[in-house]
């Protein structure tokens, strides 16, 4: 076997090893076994499978572990219950798959970076890597689930009575030239970039009793309940341009979503979309709805002007205005 098969076995015989410590045991069974073992028909189980995002598997491989099953059992568990309604239950696993499979990237790429470039000897090094590193971020993640949880809750359950969405405001900042910004950049570069806008911008948001929805590219997505509040997001996400923060231009609009397993929805999103392609660089854009609630409870506050009526796609006069800071007294 030449060098290079050497290594390619060592690999391999390294990641099985590092494999079941991550998972808690051995591959022992197939899907088959799986579904059986947790009393779920075949084809759930496939199609659950499939939904977290993972690649297919066939039928006589013995691929999964007892985790497999108990995972199994309790998500039909949470059906049975009425906690997920069968309908929405591959839309949650759908979340689930993505948020964490985002997530695992970066923490491999950026914790067991060092240890893999360690060389002779790091199969320990990668070995003690695992078994500390795993309890210490399943409860690092364990707290920031149950934080966010408990902000959930408050919202639900602090919403008035009878009332099927919530009114908020819906807001989209994005990179002015992100395109052309790129090309010129190697990928240091283009990462510092984006991990600036998106760092500054979720404290910006949170600051202000905001929530970041989801960031797409040079584009971040966020709510705040209070209009006041999230018209001063909007003003302090274009103030904050410097050496480091990119350039951007905002929508904000005002109205009633609805929220479903992390997103919300309705034609106030869409009317937020269309303002920030709108908007000039640097400048805020917002709706009707919001602009009259600034100037009613708020007018010191903010200037507001009307700007011009547009035809946009699924709009065909979509009225904006204007949003900058109040100007200075002499």
């Amino acid at each position: 076997m030449s060098e290079p098969e050497h290594a390619a076995a060592d690999d391999q015989r390294l990641y099985e090893e590092l494999e079941g410590v991550i998972l808690g045991g051995q591959r022992t069974l197939t899907r088959g076994e799986v579904a059986e073992r947790a009393g779920v028909p075949l084809e759930r189980a496939i199609q659950l499978w499939r939904s977290l995002g993972f690649t297919a598997v066939d039928d006589d491989e013995t691929f999964f572990t007892e985790a497999d099953v108990e995972a199994l059992r309790s998500v039909d568990w949470l059906v049975e219950q009425g906690f997920v309604q069968e309908a929405d239950e591959l839309t949650l696993v759908r979340s689930m798959g993505r948020t964490y499979a985002r997530l695992t990237e970066w923490e491999v790429g950026e914790m067991a970076a060092a240890a893999l470039a360690a060389g002779p000897g790091r199969q320990k090094e990668l070995e003690e890597l695992v078994v500390g590193l795993i309890p210490v971020v399943e409860d690092v993640q364990n707290y920031v689930w149950r934080r966010h949880l408990a902000s959930a809750a408050g919202r639900l359950l602090l919403r008035p009575q009878g009332e099927e969405g919530r009114q908020t405001v819906v807001g989209f900042a994005d990179i002015v030239n992100f395109t052309r910004r790129s090309r010129s950049m190697d990928a240091e570069e283009l990462g510092a970039l984006i991990e600036s806008f998106e760092s500054s911008s979720a404290s910006i948001v949170a600051e202000h009793g905001g929530q970041v929805i989801k960031t797409i590219g040079d584009e971040v997505m966020f709510t705040v309940d209070d209009p006041v509040e999230a018209a001063r997001v909007g003003l302090a996400l274009v103030a904050a341009e410097d050496d480091t923060f990119p350039e951007l231009r905002v929508g904000l609009a005002h109205g009633t979503v609805l929220s479903k397993l992390g997103d919300v929805f309705g034609p106030v999103v869409n009317i937020a979309a269309r303002l920030t392609k709108l908007a000039k660089p640097g400048r805020i854009l917002v709706d009707r709805e919001l602009s009259a609630h600034l100037r009613e409870h708020a007018e010191d506050q903010f200037r507001l002007r009307r700007a011009r009526t547009a035809s946009v796609r699924g709009y065909k006069r979509l009225e904006t205005w204007s949003l900058t800071p109040p100007r200075e007294s002499s």
